[in-house]
């Protein structure tokens, strides 16, 4: 009986185990012989489009259906990924210029402690000078030409657009 039952899945019905002798398929004359190759190929098919019943073109819909899937599952978190690479190396060199300018900072700290770093800096910049010292400006010709715009001596000084205004008034 237990053969009976293990005999009953295999294709052929229930023979016997020692009769597993396969009949060779006989083509009719009527039937071409493309259509035996086509059910043959068919048979030779994968499992799992025996499983799923699923022809050539529908598994091709399927595998690009998945590899799209994983293109935009994989794309969202890839262009993160570039995006924070190009922020972390702003950000490297906004500190490396930050460094320079500690650097610099401290260097100018240190300048700045020595007292005579800062008595200079006092007479030269806001122009103090010790007590009993006489100070002494030097205005060179080009420094003040730099400094005003040259106007002709001949023209006549203006005046304001108000007095301009009350002498036109006083003349009439």
């Amino acid at each position: 009986m237990a053969e009976r039952g293990r005999n009953r899945g295999r294709r052929g019905g229930g023979r016997a185990r020692g009769s597993s002798s396969r009949r060779p398929r006989r083509v009719r004359r009527g039937e071409p012989r493309s259509r035996l190759r086509r059910g043959l190929s068919v048979s030779r098919s994968s499992g799992a489009a025996k499983v799923l019943g699923l022809s050539t073109t529908r598994r091709a819909a399927v595998v690009a259906i998945v590899v799209c899937a994983l293109a935009f599952t994989i794309a969202v978190p890839l262009r993160t990924y570039l995006s924070q690479r190009a922020d972390v190396a702003e950000q490297e060199q906004r500190q490396a210029e930050l460094r320079g300018q500690v650097a610099q900072l401290e260097q100018r700290h240190a300048e700045l402690s020595d007292p005579a770093q800062v008595e200079a800096e006092a007479r030269r910049r806001l122009g103090y000078v010790m007590p009993g010292e006489t100070p002494y400006m030097v205005q060179l010709p080009e420094d003040d030409r730099g400094e005003r715009p040259q106007q002709d001596e001949a023209a006549p000084p203006r005046d304001s657009w108000y007095q301009n205004l009350w002498n036109s008034v006083k003349r009439q």
